[in-house]
């Protein structure tokens, strides 16, 4: 045990001194905040400020009313021919041509928006939506709909979401503030198990093309050796991740007064009553911004979130499963004697992974109850991402304790199916392994 602490010490020393790992540990967290702060400066400001001039000409004989402008798309109805117009485009001070031709109002075709430049995809949907509107609006008052009752048609609805808690009281929560908590955990989870695994299989290959491990296994056994490897790389991750949670937090407040400049600041603290709007300070803005901004609601479900539970829990799957997949990862850089041969190895340690993440971000999010979502979070090669993206909308406390179970069992099995590898593999020169040779050293004695 004295020798695997000794080999943990070395591994994490080793690398927390590196400047790489100093330098990252502290922008991350910046980069973060400088994310955080651009959301909320858009999410005030908007994100399209430019507005769109538009040139209609409409021979339709049917839609006698006028698009309505908006602050994205101004409307300008014109009497010249749709063909003049296109040749005198770039000379005049339209961005598009809107031609709205005599069609069908039951089949709507023909309808072209030219511009000097290829229009966007925000654009055409606003267009297309004024024109739908319009249609509508239309059929409604042919079936003899004022346009007070068509006014009266449109309302705003607002839904306030809640579940009943293991406590039996109600909660209040939000898809939108699970949904963010889980992209993240998913996205961090893979980054992180991916990351670090690739550093204990370059760790290992390093030591053996060097020569190094020839002295090493004079002193220690391979088990040890790997098991030292893991674990001290497991706790440079941890390290890191825990630091970015505190400065994440700490520049929270500072990326925001970067980002707002003193007139929104007064805007915003000025629609909150709790706070003075003389002189806002940077936590004062942050929390009138979530408060009473776009972002309002998702903040303060967030707050109903457990938070507490959701990193610890993190922090477990990913020790589980990074110690899961960087064992695979320690045998394959056993095998070999150059990073280069890795791939014919690593494409089948990594699908597993690389589907739980596409499956966790796309059908666990949408459908976090069913059954895909159940036994992507119950299998071991799946269930590290699936069960953190899951945990935001609540799993019962059985289903959670039942897939840490398999998940531990899951590394152990793998820590000794790969130690088995790791024996023989350490010490393998100048022949290239294959399935079947390293099928063959898992079977041979100590």
């Amino acid at each position: 045990m004295n020798k695997i602490l000794l080999i943990i010490r070395r591994e994490y020393l080793s690398r927390v001194k590196k400047k790489s790992f100093i330098i990252m540990t502290f922008l991350t967290p910046l980069i973060i905040a400088g994310f955080y702060g651009l959301i909320i400066y858009f999410s005030i400001k908007g994100i399209n400020d430019k507005t769109d001039k538009v040139a209609v000409v409409n021979q339709n004989k049917t839609l006698t009313e006028k698009l309505t402008s908006n602050k994205n798309v101004t409307y300008v109805y014109v009497n010249d021919s749709f063909e003049s117009l296109k040749k005198t485009l770039k000379k005049s001070d339209y961005d598009y041509i809107l031609y709205l031709p005599d069609f069908d109002i039951d089949k709507p075709a023909g309808i072209e928006l030219i511009g000097t430049k290829q229009a966007g995809l925000s654009l055409d949907g606003r267009i297309s939506d004024s024109i739908e509107d319009l249609i509508r609006d239309y059929k409604l008052k042919k079936s003899g709909i004022s346009q007070t009752d068509l006014d009266n048609l449109k309302s705003n609805v607002k839904i306030d979401t809640k579940k009943i808690g293991d406590t039996g009281k109600e909660e209040n929560s939000s898809a939108g503030a699970s949904t963010i908590i889980a992209f993240v955990a998913g996205v961090l989870m893979f980054m992180f198990i991916m990351l670090y695994g690739v550093q204990v299989m370059r760790g290992v290959i390093e030591e053996k093309t060097s020569r190094i491990i020839e002295i090493m296994i004079s002193s220690v056994k391979p088990f040890q050796l790997m098991m030292g490897k893991i674990i001290g790389i497991a706790m440079v991750g941890l390290t890191q991740f825990l630091l970015w949670i505190v400065l994440t937090f700490s520049i929270s407040a500072l990326a925001v007064t970067v980002f707002i400049n003193k007139d929104d600041a007064q805007k915003i603290v000025s629609s909150s009553a709790q706070v003075s709007a003389a002189n806002p300070s940077a936590q004062q803005v942050q929390a009138a911004a979530m408060t009473n901004g776009p972002l309002g609601n998702i903040q303060q479900s967030l707050q109903n979130l457990d938070l507490a539970k959701i990193i610890l829990v993190f922090i477990f799957y990913f020790l589980s499963g990074y110690l899961f997949y960087s064992a695979l990862y320690a045998a394959i850089g056993s095998a070999v004697d150059s990073e280069t041969e890795t791939q014919q190895f690593m494409m089948p340690v990594m699908m597993p992974l690389l589907l739980g993440y596409a499956l966790s971000l796309s059908v666990v999010t949408n459908d976090p109850y069913g059954s895909v979502a159940f036994w992507l979070s119950m299998i071991p090669f799946t269930s590290p991402i699936a069960m953190v993206v899951r945990l935001p909308y609540g799993v019962p406390a059985w289903e959670l304790a039942l897939s840490m179970f398999i998940l531990v069992i899951g590394f152990i099995g793998t820590v000794w199916f790969a130690a088995r590898i790791y024996r023989v593999g350490i010490l393998m020169y100048g022949k290239k392994a294959s399935v079947k040779e390293m099928a063959k050293w898992f079977w041979y004695k100590n």
